[in-house]
């Protein structure tokens, strides 16, 4: 297998779709539930779990699922998504890179709906929807909300302060603060940052081949592209083992003396 990573299949539209689509079911469940969002599907289980009022459900609905599952494999092997065992079962995960983009396209769509609640009116909103989420990308809303310079936004924020931790509610005072000045909107960059980061990942290889060392022997061996890209279309962690150690393994488990293996 190449070291380079395979020709893009998928547009950004696309690839942010499947990320946001991704975002409700991450740890809990796999690629089978998340074709089924992209799909549109009428599955009793995703329904019953409300999956369809997903921001990404039925994109894809002129897709079979088999078509969207090729799709959901394109994301697993361009390093946006992976899969992590939960017992024996995989579970669809966030790379770094796909956190990093999906966590900006989440600060803009809390940016909009504040946008969409202050055009209808609404002046009290239950704030406590934004409690126990990331508090990373908490505190970098709060610094989209402070790019705006806008005022407007000063009412949620203190009814968000009257609901959140110490911490953040240290942020939220912060950006009233700067609001309140009423300083210049300041260009903000998340937006475009955002784009320009899944380009850039769009052009960096997905597997690199690096040197591990084993556990065993001590000894250090190279896991490669190929490897990699199958322990992660698994779920699977980094090995621990060269793979003469883990043959060695594998044959004292049947019984087998590795020292008479021809």
């Amino acid at each position: 297998m190449s070291n380079s990573r395979l020709q893009p299949t998928m547009t950004h539209d696309e690839i942010l779709a499947v990320l946001r689509a991704a975002d409700d079911i991450i740890g809990e469940c796999g690629r089978t539930m998340l074709a089924k969002i992209l799909k549109g599907s009428k599955d009793k289980k995703l329904l019953a779990h409300g999956l369809n009022e997903n921001p990404g459900y039925g994109y894809f609905a002129k897709h079979t699922i088999a078509e969207i599952t090729e799709k959901i494999d394109w994301m697993l092997t361009h390093d946006f998504l992976r899969l992590e065992l939960s017992g024996d079962l995989p579970m669809i995960a966030f790379t770094e890179r796909g956190w990093a983009i999906e966590r900006a396209q989440r600060i803009e769509m809390f940016l909009a709906e504040w946008n969409a609640w202050l055009a209808q009116g609404k002046l009290e909103i239950d704030m406590t929807y934004l409690k126990d989420r990331n508090r990373e990308m908490i505190l970098l809303f709060l610094e989209r909300v402070r790019e705006t310079g806008d005022k407007k936004y000063i009412p949620y924020l203190r009814q968000w302060a009257a609901v959140d931790y110490k911490k953040v509610r240290a942020a939220i005072q912060e950006t009233i603060a700067v609001l309140e000045k009423g300083a210049p909107a300041a260009r903000s960059e998340l937006l475009s940052r955002k784009y320009e980061e899944l380009q850039r990942f769009l052009e960096e290889p997905a597997f690199e081949p690096h040197r591990l060392k084993c556990r065993d022997c001590g000894e250090r061996f190279v896991f490669d592209a190929e490897e990699q890209l199958f322990f992660r279309q698994k779920g699977f962690k980094d090995p621990k083992r060269c793979p003469a150690c883990r043959q060695r393994n594998r044959l004292l488990k049947m019984g087998i003396d590795p020292n008479e293996w021809v």
